[in-house]
Protein backbone atom coordinates (compact mmCIF):
# COMPACT_ATOMS: atom_id res chain seq x y z
CA UNK A 1 0.00 0.00 0.00
CA UNK A 2 2.65 2.26 0.66
CA UNK A 3 3.66 2.69 -2.95
CA UNK A 4 0.24 3.69 -3.59
CA UNK A 5 0.53 7.70 -4.66
CA UNK A 6 -0.84 9.58 -1.79
CA UNK A 7 -3.54 12.18 -2.40
CA UNK A 8 -4.18 14.83 -0.35
CA UNK A 9 -7.95 16.27 0.90
CA UNK A 10 -7.91 19.74 1.92
CA UNK A 11 -11.38 18.53 2.89
CA UNK A 12 -13.19 15.59 3.84
CA UNK A 13 -14.70 13.85 0.81
CA UNK A 14 -18.28 12.06 0.61
CA UNK A 15 -17.78 8.80 1.10
CA UNK A 16 -19.03 7.84 -2.49
CA UNK A 17 -16.13 9.56 -3.58
CA UNK A 18 -13.79 8.02 -1.09
CA UNK A 19 -14.65 4.43 -2.25
CA UNK A 20 -13.93 5.32 -5.84
CA UNK A 21 -10.25 6.32 -4.48
CA UNK A 22 -9.83 3.08 -2.35
CA UNK A 23 -6.93 0.74 -3.54
CA UNK A 24 -5.67 3.05 -6.38
CA UNK A 25 -4.71 6.11 -3.50
CA UNK A 26 -4.05 7.12 -0.09
CA UNK A 27 -5.99 9.32 1.05
CA UNK A 28 -4.79 11.86 3.67
CA UNK A 29 -7.84 14.52 4.55
CA UNK A 30 -6.02 17.85 5.85
CA UNK A 31 -6.59 17.98 10.07
CA UNK A 32 -7.07 21.57 9.22
CA UNK A 33 -6.96 24.06 6.50
CA UNK A 34 -4.13 26.52 8.06
CA UNK A 35 -1.63 27.08 4.93
CA UNK A 36 1.16 25.83 7.48
CA UNK A 37 -0.97 22.77 7.59
CA UNK A 38 -1.59 22.54 3.81
CA UNK A 39 1.82 23.26 3.14
CA UNK A 40 3.58 20.40 5.23
CA UNK A 41 1.65 17.44 4.13
CA UNK A 42 1.67 18.36 0.48
CA UNK A 43 5.36 17.41 0.49
CA UNK A 44 5.04 13.86 -0.35
CA UNK A 45 1.42 14.60 -2.13
CA UNK A 46 1.47 13.20 -5.70
CA UNK A 47 -2.57 14.91 -6.20
CA UNK A 48 -4.80 17.22 -4.79
CA UNK A 49 -8.76 17.52 -4.08
CA UNK A 50 -9.35 21.74 -3.28
CA UNK A 51 -12.15 22.32 -1.65
CA UNK A 52 -10.69 25.61 0.37
CA UNK A 53 -8.07 27.82 -0.88
CA UNK A 54 -4.62 26.87 -1.24
CA UNK A 55 -2.08 29.01 -0.21
CA UNK A 56 -0.54 30.57 -2.79
CA UNK A 57 2.99 29.26 -1.91
CA UNK A 58 2.04 25.88 -1.91
CA UNK A 59 2.93 24.28 -4.72
CA UNK A 60 6.78 25.40 -3.52
CA UNK A 61 6.16 22.46 -0.94
CA UNK A 62 4.98 19.77 -3.41
CA UNK A 63 8.11 18.74 -5.64
CA UNK A 64 6.07 15.42 -6.42
CA UNK A 65 2.29 17.00 -7.14
CA UNK A 66 1.21 15.92 -10.57
CA UNK A 67 -2.36 16.45 -10.70
CA UNK A 68 -4.64 19.00 -8.60
CA UNK A 69 -8.75 18.19 -8.44
CA UNK A 70 -11.26 21.42 -7.57
CA UNK A 71 -14.12 19.72 -5.62
CA UNK A 72 -16.55 22.22 -7.61
CA UNK A 73 -15.95 24.67 -10.02
CA UNK A 74 -13.94 27.75 -8.78
CA UNK A 75 -10.70 27.88 -9.70
CA UNK A 76 -9.63 30.94 -7.73
CA UNK A 77 -8.74 28.41 -4.82
CA UNK A 78 -6.18 27.40 -7.27
CA UNK A 79 -2.95 29.08 -7.95
CA UNK A 80 -3.71 28.47 -11.36
CA UNK A 81 -0.30 30.24 -12.82
CA UNK A 82 2.02 28.43 -10.55
CA UNK A 83 0.79 25.32 -11.74
CA UNK A 84 0.59 25.93 -15.35
CA UNK A 85 4.07 27.10 -15.38
CA UNK A 86 4.98 24.04 -13.69
CA UNK A 87 2.91 21.91 -15.93
CA UNK A 88 0.47 20.42 -13.54
CA UNK A 89 -2.57 19.54 -15.29
CA UNK A 90 -5.68 21.30 -12.68
CA UNK A 91 -8.72 19.98 -13.61
CA UNK A 92 -12.97 20.78 -12.66
CA UNK A 93 -16.21 19.60 -11.90
CA UNK A 94 -18.60 21.83 -13.49
CA UNK A 95 -22.23 21.81 -12.96
CA UNK A 96 -22.07 19.30 -9.81
CA UNK A 97 -23.29 22.32 -7.37
CA UNK A 98 -25.45 24.13 -10.32
CA UNK A 99 -29.01 22.90 -9.00
CA UNK A 100 -28.64 23.05 -5.24
CA UNK A 101 -27.20 26.64 -6.08
CA UNK A 102 -29.72 27.53 -7.75
CA UNK A 103 -32.58 26.51 -5.73
CA UNK A 104 -30.67 28.27 -2.87
CA UNK A 105 -31.30 31.36 -4.62
CA UNK A 106 -35.10 30.63 -5.47
CA UNK A 107 -35.34 29.58 -1.51
CA UNK A 108 -34.48 33.10 -0.65
CA UNK A 109 -36.17 34.49 -3.20
CA UNK A 110 -39.68 32.93 -1.46
CA UNK A 111 -38.23 34.05 1.85
CA UNK A 112 -38.28 37.36 0.51
CA UNK A 113 -41.61 37.69 -1.40
CA UNK A 114 -43.26 35.07 1.56
CA UNK A 115 -41.66 36.40 4.65
CA UNK A 116 -42.66 32.94 6.36
CA UNK A 117 -40.15 33.49 9.04
CA UNK A 118 -41.57 36.28 9.92
CA UNK A 119 -44.63 34.90 9.65
CA UNK A 120 -43.94 32.09 12.17
CA UNK A 121 -42.38 34.27 14.59
CA UNK A 122 -45.82 36.59 15.05
CA UNK A 123 -48.10 33.59 15.05
CA UNK A 124 -46.07 32.68 18.32
CA UNK A 125 -46.82 36.15 19.93
CA UNK A 126 -49.73 37.45 18.07
CA UNK A 127 -52.86 36.58 17.29
CA UNK A 128 -53.95 34.76 13.97
CA UNK A 129 -55.65 37.75 12.63
CA UNK A 130 -53.27 40.13 12.99
CA UNK A 131 -50.59 38.04 11.25
CA UNK A 132 -52.65 37.48 8.10
CA UNK A 133 -53.43 41.15 7.93
CA UNK A 134 -49.86 41.89 7.81
CA UNK A 135 -48.47 39.86 5.13
CA UNK A 136 -50.77 41.71 2.61
CA UNK A 137 -47.78 42.90 0.69
CA UNK A 138 -46.14 39.35 0.25
CA UNK A 139 -45.21 38.95 -3.17
CA UNK A 140 -45.57 36.18 -5.98
CA UNK A 141 -42.13 35.56 -8.48
CA UNK A 142 -44.54 35.03 -11.28
CA UNK A 143 -44.11 38.01 -13.72
CA UNK A 144 -40.97 39.40 -11.78
CA UNK A 145 -37.96 40.38 -13.64
CA UNK A 146 -34.90 38.36 -13.06
CA UNK A 147 -31.81 39.57 -13.54
CA UNK A 148 -28.84 36.93 -14.07
CA UNK A 149 -25.21 38.33 -13.78
CA UNK A 150 -23.15 35.08 -15.49
CA UNK A 151 -24.53 32.45 -17.36
CA UNK A 152 -22.30 29.66 -16.54
CA UNK A 153 -23.79 25.99 -15.16
CA UNK A 154 -25.42 27.76 -12.48
CA UNK A 155 -27.18 30.48 -14.35
CA UNK A 156 -27.88 28.73 -16.72
CA UNK A 157 -30.26 26.36 -14.18
CA UNK A 158 -31.50 29.91 -12.34
CA UNK A 159 -32.93 30.86 -15.85
CA UNK A 160 -34.77 27.40 -16.35
CA UNK A 161 -36.09 27.29 -13.07
CA UNK A 162 -37.17 31.10 -12.92
CA UNK A 163 -38.59 30.38 -16.37
CA UNK A 164 -41.07 27.64 -14.20
CA UNK A 165 -42.24 30.52 -11.91
CA UNK A 166 -43.23 32.22 -15.43
CA UNK A 167 -40.52 35.33 -14.43
CA UNK A 168 -39.34 37.79 -17.04
CA UNK A 169 -35.66 36.58 -17.58
CA UNK A 170 -33.26 38.95 -18.40
CA UNK A 171 -29.01 37.63 -18.20
CA UNK A 172 -25.15 39.68 -18.58
CA UNK A 173 -22.72 37.52 -20.19
CA UNK A 174 -19.39 38.26 -21.82
CA UNK A 175 -21.20 35.79 -24.78
CA UNK A 176 -24.86 37.13 -24.94
CA UNK A 177 -25.06 35.51 -28.14
CA UNK A 178 -24.95 31.94 -26.35
CA UNK A 179 -28.37 33.20 -24.55
CA UNK A 180 -31.39 31.01 -25.21
CA UNK A 181 -34.52 31.69 -26.65
CA UNK A 182 -36.52 33.43 -23.64
CA UNK A 183 -33.58 35.57 -22.31
CA UNK A 184 -33.02 38.77 -22.96
CA UNK A 185 -29.23 40.24 -23.11
CA UNK A 186 -28.36 43.35 -21.24
CA UNK A 187 -25.59 45.17 -19.75
CA UNK A 188 -25.08 45.71 -16.08
CA UNK A 189 -26.57 49.36 -15.77
CA UNK A 190 -29.38 47.84 -17.56
CA UNK A 191 -30.00 44.50 -15.50
CA UNK A 192 -29.82 46.34 -12.18
CA UNK A 193 -32.20 48.99 -13.34
CA UNK A 194 -35.19 46.47 -14.42
CA UNK A 195 -34.64 43.40 -12.34
CA UNK A 196 -36.54 42.61 -9.06
CA UNK A 197 -34.17 40.00 -7.95
CA UNK A 198 -30.57 40.08 -9.45
CA UNK A 199 -28.61 36.74 -9.20
CA UNK A 200 -24.67 36.90 -9.21
CA UNK A 201 -23.57 33.78 -10.32
CA UNK A 202 -20.33 34.90 -12.39
CA UNK A 203 -16.74 33.79 -11.88
CA UNK A 204 -14.42 35.84 -9.89
CA UNK A 205 -11.80 37.48 -12.49
CA UNK A 206 -9.99 40.92 -13.34
CA UNK A 207 -13.13 42.11 -14.60
CA UNK A 208 -15.64 41.11 -11.85
CA UNK A 209 -13.47 41.80 -9.14
CA UNK A 210 -15.13 45.20 -7.26
CA UNK A 211 -17.81 45.01 -10.03
CA UNK A 212 -20.98 45.84 -7.59
CA UNK A 213 -19.72 49.39 -6.75
CA UNK A 214 -21.33 52.66 -5.14
CA UNK A 215 -22.40 53.08 -8.58
CA UNK A 216 -23.97 50.50 -10.13
CA UNK A 217 -25.88 50.11 -6.74
CA UNK A 218 -27.44 53.43 -7.49
CA UNK A 219 -28.75 51.79 -10.76
CA UNK A 220 -30.81 49.09 -8.59
CA UNK A 221 -34.58 49.36 -9.06
CA UNK A 222 -36.91 50.58 -5.86
CA UNK A 223 -37.41 47.44 -4.25
CA UNK A 224 -35.07 45.46 -5.78
CA UNK A 225 -33.12 42.61 -4.12
CA UNK A 226 -29.92 40.82 -4.39
CA UNK A 227 -28.53 37.59 -4.25
CA UNK A 228 -24.64 36.77 -4.62
CA UNK A 229 -23.62 33.32 -4.95
CA UNK A 230 -20.77 34.09 -6.90
CA UNK A 231 -17.11 35.55 -4.84
CA UNK A 232 -17.61 37.98 -2.18
CA UNK A 233 -15.08 39.92 -3.63
CA UNK A 234 -17.74 41.00 -6.47
CA UNK A 235 -19.31 43.51 -4.29
CA UNK A 236 -17.60 46.13 -2.49
CA UNK A 237 -18.94 45.98 0.68
CA UNK A 238 -19.49 49.25 2.48
CA UNK A 239 -21.41 50.19 -1.16
CA UNK A 240 -23.89 47.33 -0.69
CA UNK A 241 -24.15 47.83 3.28
CA UNK A 242 -24.93 51.73 2.40
CA UNK A 243 -27.38 50.76 -0.38
CA UNK A 244 -28.96 48.28 2.25
CA UNK A 245 -29.04 51.05 4.80
CA UNK A 246 -30.43 53.75 2.71
CA UNK A 247 -32.92 51.58 1.40
CA UNK A 248 -32.23 51.92 -2.62
CA UNK A 249 -31.47 48.14 -2.04
CA UNK A 250 -34.83 46.46 -0.45
CA UNK A 251 -32.85 43.17 0.48
CA UNK A 252 -29.61 40.45 -0.17
CA UNK A 253 -29.42 37.82 0.60
CA UNK A 254 -24.98 36.62 0.89
CA UNK A 255 -23.66 33.13 0.61
CA UNK A 256 -20.09 34.28 0.01
CA UNK A 257 -17.47 36.80 0.94
CA UNK A 258 -14.61 38.38 0.42
CA UNK A 259 -12.86 37.32 4.34
CA UNK A 260 -14.26 33.80 5.15
CA UNK A 261 -15.22 33.29 7.98
CA UNK A 262 -16.81 36.94 8.06
CA UNK A 263 -15.55 38.44 10.79
CA UNK A 264 -17.93 39.03 13.52
CA UNK A 265 -17.42 42.62 13.92
CA UNK A 266 -17.99 43.15 10.29
CA UNK A 267 -20.98 45.89 8.96
CA UNK A 268 -23.26 43.29 7.62
CA UNK A 269 -24.24 41.47 11.05
CA UNK A 270 -25.73 44.81 11.80
CA UNK A 271 -28.03 45.21 8.22
CA UNK A 272 -31.84 43.87 8.90
CA UNK A 273 -32.50 43.37 5.46
CA UNK A 274 -29.86 41.36 4.70
CA UNK A 275 -29.49 37.16 4.76
CA UNK A 276 -26.36 35.71 5.51
CA UNK A 277 -25.43 32.54 4.86
CA UNK A 278 -21.95 30.85 5.38
CA UNK A 279 -21.14 29.43 1.93
CA UNK A 280 -23.22 26.66 1.76
CA UNK A 281 -25.46 27.28 -0.79
CA UNK A 282 -23.99 24.41 -3.10
CA UNK A 283 -23.47 21.91 -0.33
CA UNK A 284 -26.37 19.22 -0.45
CA UNK A 285 -26.25 15.68 0.08
CA UNK A 286 -26.39 15.01 -3.75
CA UNK A 287 -24.50 17.81 -4.85
CA UNK A 288 -21.44 16.98 -2.24
CA UNK A 289 -21.84 13.21 -3.88
CA UNK A 290 -21.61 14.24 -7.17
CA UNK A 291 -18.39 16.50 -6.37
CA UNK A 292 -16.72 13.88 -4.54
CA UNK A 293 -17.12 11.22 -7.17
CA UNK A 294 -16.60 13.74 -10.28
CA UNK A 295 -13.02 14.74 -8.19
CA UNK A 296 -12.40 11.30 -7.47
CA UNK A 297 -12.67 10.00 -10.96
CA UNK A 298 -10.63 12.91 -12.68
CA UNK A 299 -7.87 12.45 -9.97
CA UNK A 300 -7.41 8.86 -10.97
CA UNK A 301 -7.76 9.83 -14.92
CA UNK A 302 -4.80 12.04 -14.42
CA UNK A 303 -2.74 9.73 -11.90
CA UNK A 304 -2.86 7.08 -14.21
CA UNK A 305 -1.50 9.62 -17.63
CA UNK A 306 -4.69 10.25 -19.29
CA UNK A 307 -5.98 13.55 -20.15
CA UNK A 308 -8.83 14.89 -17.28
CA UNK A 309 -12.47 15.62 -18.67
CA UNK A 310 -12.59 19.05 -17.51
CA UNK A 311 -9.34 20.64 -17.76
CA UNK A 312 -8.46 24.15 -16.42
CA UNK A 313 -5.18 24.86 -18.24
CA UNK A 314 -5.30 22.79 -21.99
CA UNK A 315 -2.29 24.56 -22.79
CA UNK A 316 0.17 22.34 -20.41
CA UNK A 317 -0.57 20.27 -23.35
CA UNK A 318 0.23 22.29 -26.14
Amino acid sequence: MTDLPLVLATNPLDPSGEDLLLGHVRLLVAPDTSAGTLNRLAGEAEGIIVRVPLPSDILEHAPRLRAIVRHGAGLDMIPMVSATARRIPVAYVPGANATAVAEYCFAVMLKFGRRLGRVDDGLRIASWQEVRQSVGSAGELAEKTLGIVGFGNIGRRVAAIGAGFGMRLLAHTPRPENLPDGITAVDLAGLFSQADFIVLCCPLNDRTRGMVDAGLLRQVRPGGRLINVSRGAVIVDEALAEALRSGRLAAAALDVFAVQPLPASHVFFGLPNLLLTPHIAGLTQESLRRMSQGAAEEMLRMLHGERPRNLANPEIYG
